[in-house]
């Protein structure tokens, strides 16, 4: 008996540590997910979208009310699609089984096979692109009720109007359908639907809550024309830039930007946005309105980027992001409807100059071993055919230029009183070159005496290291044994996809 009583009792307590470990807590909708219960929750659902955060992460803090929104959509609509959350900083070893590498990441398991997430932060992104993932590329609608739920329950609603889906532009439009997730399509073959919203076979119906309301698509039947004509007419002729526009905005097909720096509690703003939302829409396939308000304290860094002041404001650039950030600026600040008009057709018509950074020279450029180099007097040191000279391009913000610091003074007092030899910086995020763009920090650079030949050093950061550089002119640069980790920007420093 107490051999059986032994048995029961270790059985019960095993059940128990494994009923415990695999139960899940939900948070407001939201599955809470640790290295115990993660194997269940993926095996036990179909679809389910996983969120890796930090509790410390803006960003992820932004995104928490709408991932619980975006759960609560789902419940409402009877979806088998579930939400959870990993506490990346709490399960590492979870993290990087995932291959987590910021924060937040998402990922979307269907059958237990995980891909990225690339949507929206918006509740409506997240369910749009999820029912998108799960379901039919576009909704057939069968009645004029169905349709007008469909066009009044989302921000931006899109609907084909055909009578065959064999036809080249039908195969087009559910191609679209299908590579689009941010917002929700339709498909229609009914006479009433026809007959409601006035149109023929063959038309495409935008539908949006801001600007017109609703356009109708008038080019080609290619798949490529279509999807630009959607993903131009689903934002806003002028975008406010913010957390939740920022993905939307960098990850569209227009890769050319007006940015209108304002100061939303001005005079200026209201009228400036009205200016330029009345020169918009010629332009809209070419070149995205967006506005950012030096107010808010996350664009600070932005500014820096533009080399621009809050002070400034109103002010306005143009962006071409294919072109290393290439920046332009107006020949006036004036900022009428006119002169935005002017001022967008001179840069489509290549007549505007890129607009390069400079700070100011300093007095004392010169007068510690480690010279000091702006754009203004950079090809004048760096391109002296007569020395080698070492350049650090570094950000104020970059955690591993203020780790090189001590070294790289070190290494220009080693070479003070070689006149051969120069070592010098520059702030690459306040000073640009025409004929040099920087990616990443630090970057080291050594202008090679006689030929000027530039070559990157891609060794050791360490004092030894450096030296051993300069004194080979560049032959000796690189180690397999301590690779060089590049550090682009911080979590608050602008991106491409967050200017």
């Amino acid at each position: 008996m107490k051999l059986l009583a032994f048995l029961f009792i270790s059985i019960a307590a095993i059940c128990y540590v494994s009923s415990e470990e695999e139960y899940i807590e939900s948070d407001d909708g939201v599955l809470v997910l640790n290295k115990k219960n993660f194997p269940k929750a993926i095996s036990d659902n179909q679809y389910i979208l996983v969120e890796f955060y930090a509790p410390w992460c803006g960003h992820c803090k932004a995104l928490a009310p709408e991932y619980v929104k975006a759960a609560k959509a789902l419940a409402d609509k009877e979806s088998s699609i579930k939400l959870g959350k990993v506490d990346a900083t709490e399960e590492s070893e979870l993290a990087e089984q995932h291959g987590v590498r910021g924060y937040p990441t998402l990922k979307f398991f269907k059958n237990g096979s995980p891909v990225d997430y690339n949507g929206g932060r918006q509740a409506d992104d997240i369910v749009n692109w999820l029912l998108k993932k799960t379901g039919p590329p576009a909704k057939e609608l069968k009645t004029v009720e169905e349709a007008k739920e469909f066009t009044q329950g989302h921000n931006v609603a899109v609907i084909g109007f055909f009578k065959d889906q064999d036809t080249d532009r039908a195969k087009s439009f559910l191609k679209v359908a299908s590579s689009i997730d941010d917002h929700p399509f339709a498909i229609t073959s009914e006479d009433a639907l026809f007959e409601e919203y006035g149109v023929k076979c063959g038309t495409i119906l935008l539908f949006k809550k801001f600007d017109e309301g609703k356009v109708e698509y008038d080019g080609d039947d290619s798949e490529a024309q279509i999807k630009k004509f959607i993903q131009s007419n689903s934002l806003p002729l002028l975008v406010e830039f913010n957390h939740e526009t920022a993905q939307k905005i960098f990850g569209g097909e227009i890769k050319s930007h007006l940015i209108l720096f304002l100061n939303k509690e001005e005079e200026h703003f209201q009228k400036i946005s009205d200016a330029a939302r009345s020169v918009a829409k010629p332009f809209r396939e070419q070149i995205l309105f967006v506005s950012i308000d030096t107010n808010e304290e996350d664009h600070q860094r932005i500014l820096e980027f533009f080399g621009m002041k809050k002070s400034d404001a109103p002010a306005a650039r143009i962006i071409r992001l294919e072109e290393d950030m290439a920046k332009y600026r107006a020949e006036s600040d004036d900022l009428s409807a006119d002169a935005i008009k002017k001022f967008v057709e001179d840069f489509l018509a290549g007549k505007l100059k890129q607009h390069l950074l400079s700070e100011d020279l300093p007095e004392d450029w010169d007068k510690t071993p480690v010279k000091t180099l702006v754009a203004t007097n950079f090809d004048k040191v760096a391109l002296d055919a007569e020395k080698d000279v070492l350049v650090e391009f570094y950000a104020p913000w970059c955690g591993h230029c203020k780790q090189l610091v001590p070294i790289y003074e070190k290494v220009g007092e080693h070479f003070k009183d070689n006149d051969d030899v120069v070592i010098a910086k520059m702030d690459a995020t306040a000073n640009e070159l025409e004929h040099t763009k920087i990616s990443s920090f630090p970057t080291l650079k050594l202008y090679a005496k006689g030929s000027n030949k530039i070559i990157e050093y891609n060794g050791p950061r360490n004092f030894e290291g450096l030296v051993k550089f300069v004194e080979s002119g560049g032959a000796d640069s690189a180690s397999n044994e301590e690779p060089v980790e590049e550090e682009t920007e911080d979590d608050d420093s602008p991106r491409k996809d967050e200017l």
